[in-house]
């Protein structure tokens, strides 16, 4: 990157730029960074971001001051410059970063069509002090596919932010009067469990299906606020079944766990659309509950859907996974695990016939 083609951040009608000037050595820059930020909130507490920066970048990082030289080949320099710049662009929103953020910025440095900035600044909900927002570009992807599409289907691992993203924009299009309720469902397939084994009113029984809608619901809404939604209907959380014979208008309807839908479930509910309604349909293919011999309905209904207008489907991988690292981790080792048997059975059923 030039000097001339620096990038730079608007403050109003002043310029503030974020010089990266070619030292007189090939391969070597110095990133500028404004005086107006604070280097603690850029290299982290006792330089904890800087440690991963130099240990994620392969050039070489020096700070002197608001001088941050970078050296080494000249792509891996451009590259370390490019995650300097959009660090700083995150800071300058306001929201400070995190290691997590770091690392994020770094991961998709890769990608030069990728802004991290734009990504991790997306704001879609605020509540108790907390704002929920994209983290990856396929997350990033998913929240757009649900904001120009009337029906969103999220397929992924656990961790993925499929359910919590969609609900962060269901509370969104409440509080902006998109829609005037928010009904919650998922299919009530037991794990182990049967139903009827366990204690209390039927109520008491589905609660534990649904309980994972709730605790989305309870972040992203002020907890005073939720029994009053409840009660007075504007929030509907029930199970599947429940939405038999239903027509739902003006309303964003999230499915969750759809894996565990029935082929003729899945097609039930996607007819129960009504006018000025939109609807996320979530699930993770790779843990389907159902009985032997069921088709899982979030399969098959991708080969009926897939190109119509109006339907998009999102896939979401590992490398979205948003909870501890090991999670991410894990969901790649089962993935490997999968594939390795799947190959080994069509071998053996090769030599067979």
């Amino acid at each position: 990157m030039a000097a001339r083609d620096a990038p730079c951040i608007r403050e109003g009608d002043k310029i503030l730029n974020l010089k990266t000037a070619l030292d007189q050595a090939d391969g070597t820059r110095i990133v500028e960074v404004p005086t107006s930020i604070d280097m603690i909130k850029l290299l982290g507490p006792r330089d904890e971001y800087l440690r991963t920066l130099e240990g994620a970048l392969e050039a070489d990082l020096h700070v002197r001051g608001h001088n941050i030289t970078l050296t080494g080949n000249t792509p891996e320099v451009a590259t370390a410059a490019g995650v300097i710049t959009e660090l700083v662009t995150i800071i300058r929103t306001g929201q400070g970063l995190t290691a997590e953020t770091v690392e994020r910025v770094v991961g998709m440095s890769s990608n030069p069509d990728v802004r991290p900035s734009d990504i991790l600044t997306a704001d879609i909900v605020s509540a108790r002090g907390k704002t929920v927002r994209p983290k990856t570009l396929n997350q990033k992807r998913y929240v757009d596919a649900i904001d120009d599409n009337t029906i969103v289907f999220g397929i992924g691992p656990a961790g993925t932010g499929k359910t919590y993203l969609a609900m962060a924009k269901a509370v969104q299009a409440l509080q902006t009067k998109q829609v005037s309720r928010i009904i919650l469902t998922r299919p009530a397939i037991e794990a182990g469990e049967k139903l009827g084994f366990l204690p209390g009113t039927l109520s008491d029984k589905i609660d534990p299906y649904v309980r994972p809608l709730y605790d989305a619901l309870h972040d992203m809404v002020e907890a005073e606020a939720v029994p009053k939604l409840l009660t007075s209907g504007i929030i509907e959380v029930a199970p599947l079944a429940y939405m038999r014979g239903r027509t739902l208008n003006d309303a964003f309807i999230i499915l969750d766990e759809a894996q565990n839908t029935s082929a003729e479930q899945m097609k039930m509910f996607l007819t129960r659309l009504g006018f000025g309604s939109k609807v996320v349909i979530t699930g993770d293919i790779t843990q389907v509950d159902l009985p032997g011999g069921v088709r899982s309905g979030l399969r098959v209904v991708q080969g009926i859907l897939d190109g119509i207008d109006d339907i998009s489907f999102c896939t979401l991988t590992a490398r979205d996974v948003v909870r501890h690292q090991l999670v991410g981790r894990i969901v790649e080792a089962y993935d490997k695990f999968d594939t390795v048997n799947a190959q080994t059975a069509e071998t053996i059923q090769g030599k067979r016939s």
